[in-house]
């Protein structure tokens, strides 16, 4: 069982914490022999294994994180002290896995420690935004209103994510729908119509002769290009964790047509939110701008934004050190120097944020617009190239019958 304490420790000295035993007075031999006068002692909450929840992060989702900072914001609002309100959360949770980090969190509260240092034992979950936002409510008195920001933050994410996602789902199915079509087209259904091309012993057309071996080699050698596509899989993966290769990769996806743009617009209304929610809450300008490069997915923008974090600390401007890159639309610059100028830096960075929220919106629509005839053409053509070479031969055979 765990034990949390509260005793002395030499005259003046009172410390807490948690101790494991079988029962209350091994407990309390235990903290004797440590030379502490035992003030207070009671059953605490059974603490979960660190690495345990650590191995399940990536289940916790983004909307798991952004409901648990709403409701510790409204019940911090209404009075509710934060260790009693982490319990409830803990006890409402409908993710096992969230509420086991929640009882880990409540058990270093009870211990003593701010909701940011045990926030910062989770880099998986946390970030350094959220981590540093928290530590700054803290310090400021006003935490409730900080996870409120937090809350309104991560719903927005979330929001954009949902309509991308959303916005590509049709077409991920249709691709899928029509590659599982066209393999049981040549595995199953071709193989037993060559049979009967054979018997009849005439010479096949040129296209259905493709279309045959292609089905041969698919039924034949299909670990071949199943190997093919693993061993791309595994080789893209490590070129993208090495630093070079990760930016080869990421400057290569900004500039795919349509693609690239998407991928511009999120980052550049990620790292204007971002940038304006940690201003607003009083961090540094040059440690939000160490914080924000860590946010954004895309390696030669995040790159941009930390030379400019340099020359920032070097004495120039914000807008002017962005200005330098490729990345940074001219848009973005110019309403950031004039929030420079007028001294409302936050509220230039925030309508940026919405424009390109909105951007991101159309610009996923145009996307989605242009994949669902295309997905169509290309699955099309390559069912209709299949359909007519296997009816080739049919043809063939009435016209030498009549």
């Amino acid at each position: 069982m765990i034990f949390s304490y509260k005793a002395k420790h030499g005259p003046k000295k009172v410390i807490s914490g948690t101790i494991e035993a079988e029962n209350q007075d091994i407990a309390l031999s235990r903290l004797d022999k440590m030379g502490y006068f035992v003030l207070s002692i009671g059953a605490g909450k059974e603490k979960k294994g660190f690495k345990s929840s650590l191995e399940i992060f990536q289940r916790i989702s983004l909307k798991h994180i952004s409901l648990f900072t709403r409701q510790l914001s409204d019940l911090l609002d209404a009075g509710v002290p934060l260790l009693e309100s982490i319990d409830i959360l803990s006890k409402q949770a409908d993710n096992t896995l969230l509420s086991t980090v929640m009882d880990e969190i409540y058990t270093d509260i009870k211990d003593g420690k701010s909701l940011s240092e045990s926030l910062a034992r989770y880099p998986k979950l946390f970030s350094p935004l959220y981590i540093n936002m928290v530590a700054s409510g803290e310090t400021g008195g006003i935490l409730e209103s900080v996870l409120a920001r937090l809350a309104d933050f991560y719903e927005k994410e979330e929001e954009i994510k949902s309509k991308i996602k959303e916005a590509l789902t049709y077409p991920i199915l249709m691709f899928f729908a029509g590659i599982g079509t066209i393999i049981v087209l040549l595995t199953f259904v071709i193989p037993k119509l060559v049979v009967m091309f054979e018997d009849m012993g005439q010479r096949l057309p040129l296209p259905t002769r493709v279309l045959v071996s292609s089905s041969n080699f698919i039924v034949e050698f299909w670990w071949v290009p199943v190997a093919i596509i693993f061993l791309i899989i595994i080789l893209f993966k490590r070129l993208k964790n090495t630093k070079e290769g990760g930016l080869i990769i990421d400057r290569w996806k900004l500039a795919i047509p349509l693609v690239g743009k998407l991928i511009q617009k999120v980052e550049v209304s990620r790292f204007s939110r971002t940038l304006a929610t940690l201003l607003e809450n009083g961090v540094p300008i040059l440690q939000s701008l160490n914080i924000v490069k860590n946010t954004i997915t895309n390696r030669a923008i995040s790159g941009e934004i930390e030379r400019a974090a340099k020359d920032v600390s070097e004495g120039n401007k914000l807008a002017a050190s962005l200005g330098k890159g490729l990345w940074i639309p001219v848009f973005v610059t110019n309403m950031i120097a004039v929030g420079e100028e007028s001294g409302a830096l936050e509220k230039s960075l925030l309508k940026i944020s919405d424009t390109y929220a909105r951007q991101v919106d159309r610009t996923t629509k145009t996307l989605t617009s242009l994949l669902e005839p295309a997905m169509i053409l290309i699955m099309g053509s390559i069912v209709g190239f299949i359909v007519i070479s296997m009816l080739l031969p049919i043809f063939q055979i009435n016209i030498l019958i009549h």
